[in-house]
């Protein structure tokens, strides 16, 4: 089977996801097409050197709809023989398209992509696309659906994380971002903003809150208590699948969720004749990919099983892994992966994640797998391997290789 490699990633600063957020003017199809010209510009590729770009959007209506990915081709530099394909597997959509453009390549489909994703969530409100599962009574009922951060929540009842350990990884998650902005740690990667007249609109993730304390945590509201507590209630619907529940702990809220925020990001993906030919050194092979499904209900648990499942189909341990990627959606996602795996927290999110930067949803697989190899890089480490929790009760993980 050929190997796949990462030649190149880029990502766009986090803008805050609302009205007054600093890419909030930019459209979804701006956005792409500006990581796609800087992956064009960072490589020297010219004419139809790519065989597809694969696209990840969550919210897939409107501005992001009608095929996002070919849109952004048309729009861009890139030239116009190189087709698009849009997909969509919520929270990993951008991982999957890296996954999928990999494993065109494993198995000789063409030569390289660019597959990432974008979501402009000021712009195209996460859920206004509508969802069957969450909708439609027939489907709602019999999966017993709860909202996220119902789901959270429920996870941190099931294994008993406390509030107070929620927000200390939530703390250090805004510690580590800020330190590594500070360090210039992103620097290899991000590609800034710039307006029509090529004005810098923004070249910093702007989410992040570097002075929080536990303090001001600790004076935030639980967000989901009172949709999971109100009569008939979502609480009641998690009970009646898990009957051994008596409870839900309502520990999650602004602080330790993930943020709402608009971002795009892109990988570069090639076999070895792709970079013989443009004279470009590959940076990591893409050594495995996994996804898989899980309970609907409890939802977000998906990053343990589909790294068990990752580690054995390729023949791997958790401690041939150097460092870890989860995705910050909640705290208690990340507090169950490590307690699963007994990792130390060292190893995990080193620059921080979701929580303090922000999760744009269908560019957040390809973001973290941009900042693992970073990473791995600035460490002189080997492996790394990263995770995402998904909507509906899924998982996606990859593993890279530094070669």
């Amino acid at each position: 089977m050929t190997d796949a490699f990462i030649y190149d990633a880029a990502r766009t600063p986090r803008g805050k996801g609302r009205s007054d957020g600093s890419l909030h003017e930019v459209t979804s199809l701006a956005l792409s097409a500006r990581l796609l010209n800087a992956v064009k510009e960072r490589n020297g590729l010219e004419g139809p050197v790519v065989e597809d770009v694969i696209w990840g959007n969550v919210t897939q209506v409107k501005e992001q709809g009608g095929c996002l990915a070919r849109s952004a081709v048309l729009a861009s530099d890139l030239d116009q023989r190189i087709p698009g394909l849009s997909i969509n597997r919520f929270c990993a959509s951008g991982m999957e398209a890296v996954n999928l453009a990999a494993n065109q390549i494993r198995g000789g489909a063409g030569n390289a992509y660019i597959a990432g994703g974008v979501e402009m969530m000021g712009r195209v409100a996460m859920g206004s696309d509508g969802a069957a599962i969450a909708v439609d009574p027939s489907l709602a009922m019999r999966s017993y659906f709860v909202p996220q951060g119902i789901s959270a929540d429920i996870i941190a009842t099931e294994y008993g994380f406390t509030r107070e350990e929620a927000d200390a990884l939530a703390l250090e998650s805004q510690k580590r971002a800020a330190r590594a902005w500070e360090e210039g740690r992103f620097a290899k990667s991000i590609v800034p903003v710039l307006d029509q007249n090529g004005l810098t609109i923004l070249d910093r993730d702007e989410y992040m809150r570097p002075g929080t304390t536990a303090e001001d945590l600790a004076k935030l509201r639980p967000a989901f208590k009172e949709m999971g507590e109100a009569m008939p209630g979502f609480d009641k619907v998690a009970m009646l699948k898990y009957p051994h529940l008596t409870h839900v702990d309502h520990i999650h809220h602004a602080g330790n969720s993930s943020g709402i925020v608009d971002g795009a990001a892109a990988v570069l993906i090639g076999n070895e004749e792709f970079g013989r030919a443009h004279g470009l050194k590959p940076r990591a092979r893409i050594r495995a990919t996994a996804k898989i499904g899980t309970d609907p209900t409890i939802m977000l648990t998906g990053p343990v099983p589909v790294t068990e499942k990752i580690l054995a189909d390729s023949g791997m341990s958790i401690s041939d892994i150097d460092l870890f990627e989860v995705n910050e959606a909640f705290a208690s996602v990340v507090l169950r992966f490590m307690q699963a795996f007994q990792v130390d927290p060292a190893r995990v999110n080193v620059n921080g994640g979701a929580i303090a930067m922000g999760h744009p949803l269908g560019a957040t697989g390809a973001i973290i797998i941009g900042t693992l190899l970073d990473e791995l890089e600035r460490q002189d480490k080997q492996v790394g391997l990263a995770t995402l929790c998904i909507a509906s009760g899924m998982g996606a993980a990859t593993i890279i290789e530094r070669v």
